[in-house]
Formats: structure tokens, C-alpha cells, sequence
């Protein structure tokens, strides 16, 4: 069904399908966390502790409400064995760390989820701008997190090489927060050098995906050497982060792209990849991401009362549950705050725009670092 031609009534029908198909995902993956056979160390403890069985009492999203908040600190330090399933003992496992800006990175286990996401992801993207078979250049952060790994595999998911440009934005945090600006733009110098060769290389490179900081530091080195993004033989580019506001969103687009496609994106080590509904000239290039449902669930929720979702428009806080066989986290307190959306024809549940940092730590926090 087109998105043109949807009616108040076809979104309504389409929004109620997929809260339907919600509830029957979140009973599956209550089952199997829950399950002695197949659950994890850390959930069937927790079990012991609730009085209740999660298998027979959640039986839809909202019963989720259920569970006592998440705690931030549980993802913090080991053993992280405790957090595997059983049902995917014997199994290679990877673990990805948070960005490490708030004392211990919170880390994750993941064995093919951070596959399954960006193909997900993959279906989202335009083939006109991101043509099968072709090379990427991922310019973002590196080491520990999922994010360079997931661009690889969507590269590869899509029939194309990634090129990858080592960024570790922990040194970025350490250079912010002593004030040594010099050595920061040095080390972005030397980020923005090596994507320079590896445009420079041969390789044919169509796609790429960075952050704002990123993009519009290779954009102006472009410029001075006398060439462009587009130029330089980018065709599609999706990125993420807290400065991708509306108004850098329309400087890119004006100043930066040169004709380039660029899609946004909002995603973390918990959650996967949230897509964007359409933006551009038409609604002031707003914003607006909607999670990986019913793999991800985002809600915007009080300020003050994460058991109230805001009303549409309003502003609050990000909650979100993460929802896979891998790993399940019923409502974690984000570190982001913006405004709940209604559904759209794309993606119909909820979204959030103007994502930016929670006002409860925007003080204490080093954001913006790449």
C-alpha cells in the first residue's frame, strides 16, 4: 500500500496490526527469556525474585509495565555470562560496549542480532542511491561497539566491501574534557586523512555511513582540496548522532551533500537501528525516528513518571525495550529525551523527533564527541 494513499482509516487499521503483532512477539520472547530451558542466567534469577511467572502473566506489551524499572548498573561489569541464554549455549558470542562516557561502558551480548537489524535496516535504504554492489567507507566510532561490525555486514548484506576508518571516541571524551582542543582537531585531522586516501584509493566507493561532526569535516576538506561528497563518488549516505538537529539536517542538504542522499538514523548498542519517516524541504526537514518494531519499542515517557507516556507533541524522556531471543531489557531509561510521534504511513507506531540529551544529564555528560 503506498503512502499516499493511505486514509486515516488504513493507518488506523495498519497502527492496530502492528500493536496485534507486538503483543504476540513480546509473548514469544517472555517465553523464551523465562524459560529454564532457554533463558538466561541473569532473568531466570529474577524470576526466582518476582513472585510470578513472566510466562503466564505477560501476555501483551503493556504487561510490561510489570516489571520493576531497569537498572542502568546491571549492564555494568561482569560477568557478562550471565546475560547468554541458554539456548544459545555452545554458540560464538560478540560483546559490544556503550560509548563509555559515564564511568563503566554497559556492554551487551549479541550473536547475529546486529545482523538481522541492519538487513532490516537494508530494506529502508534506496536503491537508486544505495546500489547493490556497492563499497562503503564506514567513518564513525570503532573498537568495542557494534556499529562498525553492523556497517560491515550491511555492506556485505548488500553485496559490497566496507571500508572501515578506525575512530576511538574515548580519546575524543579524554581530549574534550581536558580542554586540548589542538590535539582534538588534530586527531580529527587524522580521521578525516585516512577516509581522504580511501576515497582517493580506487575502490569505487558509493555508500558510507558517519556522523554529523564527521560528515561536515570531510565535506570542508573535500571543498579546500576542490571537490565534494558527490564528487568524490558518495551516492547514499545514512548517519547518526545528538547534533543531527533539523537545522544541520537542512545546512547539510544546502551545503554539504552536493546532491548526495542522506537518510538519519537514531540507534545505540541496545536497541539496533531506528529509520527515519521521509524528511526534507517539505516539513522543514524534521526528524522523526521510528524503532525496529517488534524487535524494539520506543516510547516517550514523563519526565518525571516513566510509567506515563507523554501525550503526542509533548516533550519526555526515551524509554526503550529491547525485544530479541539475544537480549531483553523492558523499559530502560535512555539518556535521550525529544517528542512522541504519531504513526505514519511507513512505520505505523509511534516515533520520537528532536532527540537530544536528557536535561537530567546533559550537564554532566561529554555528547557531541564525534
Amino acid at each position: 500500500m503506498k503512502s499516499e494513499t493511505q486514509t486515516p482509516a488504513d493507518l488506523a487499521l495498519r497502527a492496530r496490526e502492528a500493536r496485534t503483532a507486538l503483543d504476540a512477539h513480546v509473548r514469544e520472547i517472555v517465553a523464551w527469556h523465562f524459560d529454564p530451558a532457554s533463558g538466561s542466567p541473569f532473568w531466570l534469577d529474577y524470576a526466582g525474585k518476582l513472585g510470578w511467572d513472566p510466562r503466564r502473566e505477560i501476555q501483551g506489551f503493556s504487561d510490561l509495565s510489570r516489571f520493576p524499572p531497569f537498572e542502568d548498573e546491571w549492564l555494568r561489569g561482569g560477568p557478562v555470562q550471565r546475560w547468554i541464554p541458554r539456548g544459545y549455549a555452545g554458540k560464538p558470542v560478540y560483546v559490544f560496549e556503550t560509548g563509555g562516557t559515564t564511568g563503566i561502558p554497559k556492554t551487551r551480548v549479541a550473536f547475529e542480532d546486529f545482523r538481522t537489524d541492519y538487513e532490516l535496516f537494508s530494506r529502508t535504504l534506496p536503491d537508486e542511491y544505495f546500489p547493490p554492489g556497492s563499497n562503503w567507507l564506514m567513518l564513525g566510532p570503532s573498537g568495542p561497539r557494534r556499529l562498525r561490525l553492523a556497517v560491515e555486514h550491511l555492506a556485505q548484506h548488500r553485496g559490497g566491501i566496507s571500508f572501515c576508518v578506525d575512530l576511538d571516541p574515548r580519546w575524543v571524551i579524554k581530549l574534550i574534557k581536558k580542554g586540548a582542543m589542538d590535539q582534538l582537531e588534530a586527531y580529527k585531522a587524522h580521521v578525516i586523512d585516512q577516509a581522504v586516501s580511501i576515497l582517493q584509493a580506487g575502490h569505487d566507493i558509493r555508500c558510507m555511513f558517519t556522523t554529523p561532526k564527521l560528515l561536515e569535516s570531510l565535506a570542508l576538506r573535500l571543498e579546500s582540496m576542490g571537490t565534494t561528497i558527490r564528487q568524490a563518488g558518495i551516492t547514499g549516505i545514512f548517519s547518526g548522532g545528538t547534533e543531527f538537529t533539523p537545522q544541520w539536517n537542512r545546512f547539510a542538504h544546502e551545503e554539504l551533500l552536493d546532491g548526495a542522499y542522506m537518510t538519519p538514523t537514531y540507534g545505540n548498542t541496545l536497541m539496533g537501528l531506528a529509520a527515519s519517516a521521509p524528511t526534507g524541504p517539505g516539513n522543514n526537514y524534521k526528524i522523526t525516528y521510528h524503532a525496529p518494531q517488534p524487535r524494539a519499542v520506543i516510547e516517550v515517557v514523563d519526565l518525571e513518571d516513566a510509567a506515563k507516556v507523554v501525550d503526542y507533541g509533548q516533550t519526555g524522556r526515551v524509554k526503550l525495550t529491547t525485544l530479541t531471543k539475544e537480549f531483553f531489557v523492558p523499559g530502560f531509561l535512555e539518556r535521550d529525551e525529544g517528542e512522541r510521534e504519531a504513526p505514519c504511513a511507513k512505520y505505523p507506531w509511534d516515533g520520537v523527533s528532536g532527540v537530544r540529551p536528557f536535561r537530567g544529564f546533559a550537564a554532566t555528560t561529554t555528547v557531541g564527541v564525534y
